[in-house]
């Protein structure tokens, strides 16, 4: 099925297809034809942060929240206006990209209409993009006019620009309705999907400090990739940096557990999500508070038996290690060297996308090649094991990006 453009070229909707994905996935770019879909590069688990929302002639309280629900993974529709708005309403989404990023495919799925006569999907949507600064110049990149979907699980793809090039920054304008039945109406949007090439990221170095905000109390400190901190004044988490994004688990002392997916965003203010005992993934933004605290920070202690990392990459569909996970293998030999234990397994895990052999398979792969590279640091063979569970054990839900990205992990046991 095809609609119109904006600028007289065409918008295909197809099916929406389930994306592979283990451990950390690099950006590719491949063809149709691949028997592996690529990674979404549009999303806040990926590293992309909202900086600015703006909307009008009336103001309809579009935010943060709203920007990170357009890029958190999760096709199902929202409502993108808490506020009415006119047939003529407008919500400008600038997005910050972590590195230069080429897009060759640009598309939004499940496009439908809620039955009410106030609510409608938003219609129009023009991209463009910037390398100097969210300010542009902005040149275009896509766009397109949306039309309902006939059925769920499709996705309408835009129609790209004839040479695109990398860009730093992301505008989003969405204007207009597919149904406007009244002068007062509520928009709603699903989901931007961006596939393309990436440059690697380098490695964040902003997770020391105290941060605090509405409902935010949490203080981190950062060795190399690896995490320490606290939050609520007794929970204690850990986790690995990839990238600008930090994933971290976390428990208070009655066993509740807590996840966390952070970016330290440049003026010093901590950007997140967090999801407590299985709940949706919310909001979860401070402001640097320096010299509080806010809770007793355990000691800072490499990562070894009993680690959960999300830091190692590798590049996709492939057991190949990415380089820049160096720094997070060196700190998981030097952890390794203290133990005693007599087998030290690696266990690898996917998300859900993809077919449940296919990923369990990659696991295993990947869990092997993380054991060859711990060989190769000194560590002995007869006391290392491969394991690749795939997406058989999930500590997060696979609903939206932010829980796929945890599920995609290397666990240490160590016997």
């Amino acid at each position: 099925m095809f609609v119109p453009f904006v600028r007289g070229q065409p918008v295909m909707t197809v099916r929406l297809l389930r994306l592979a994905a283990c451990f950390v996935v690099m950006p590719y770019a491949g063809t149709a034809q691949d028997a592996q879909p690529r990674s979404d590069l549009m999303t806040f688990a990926q590293g992309v942060l909202p900086v600015s929302v703006e909307t009008g002639p009336e103001q309809m309280r579009t935010g943060s929240p709203q920007a990170i629900a357009a890029i958190d993974g999760n096709a199902g529709g929202f409502g993108m206006t808490p506020k009415p708005g006119s047939a003529q309403a407008q919500v400008t989404i600038i997005y910050a990209l972590p590195s230069l990023t080429r897009f060759d495919r640009l598309a939004v799925p499940n496009i439908g209409e809620t039955p009410s006569p106030s609510q409608t999907f938003f219609r129009d949507i023009v991209i463009s993009g910037a390398v100097e600064g969210p300010d542009g110049p902005y040149i275009p990149i896509a766009g397109g006019t949306l039309a309902t979907h006939a059925d769920p699980g499709l996705v309408t793809e835009l129609a790209m620009e004839d040479a695109v090039p990398e860009v730093l920054w992301l505008k989003v304008l969405l204007s207009g309705g597919i149904n406007v039945e009244r002068d007062k109406t509520y928009f709603e949007f699903s989901e931007l999907i961006g596939e393309g090439t990436q440059q690697p990221m380098p490695m964040s170095e902003g997770f020391t400090g105290t941060w605090k905000g509405r409902g935010v109390s949490i203080e981190l400190l950062q060795e190399g990739a690896h995490v320490t901190g606290c939050y609520d004044k007794t929970g204690t988490l850990s986790g690995t940096v990839d990238g600008r994004v930090l994933r971290a688990l976390g428990s208070d002392p009655a066993g509740i557990p807590s996840q966390f997916i952070l970016i330290a965003s440049a003026d010093g203010a901590m950007r997140g999500l967090r999801s407590t005992n299985g709940a949706p993934f919310k909001p979860y933004d401070g402001e640097p508070a320096a010299g509080a605290v806010v809770c007793a920070r355990p000691e800072p202690a490499p990562p070894g038996c009993g680690a959960v990392l999300h830091g190692i990459g590798f590049n996709y569909d492939s057991a190949a290690i990415r380089p820049e996970s160096a720094v997070l293998l060196n700190a998981l030999a030097d952890g390794l060297r203290g133990t005693d234990a007599a087998r030290i397994e690696i266990v690898g895990h996917s998300s859900s996308e993809g077919a449940a052999e296919y990923n369990r398979a990659l696991s295993q792969r990947r869990a092997a090649s993380v054991v060859a590279a711990l060989v190769d640091m000194g560590l002995a063979a007869d006391r290392l094991a491969a394991l690749g569970k795939g997406e058989d054990e999930p500590i997060a839900s696979n609903a939206d990006e932010a829980g796929r990205s945890l599920n995609r992990r290397v666990e240490v046991h160590c016997r």
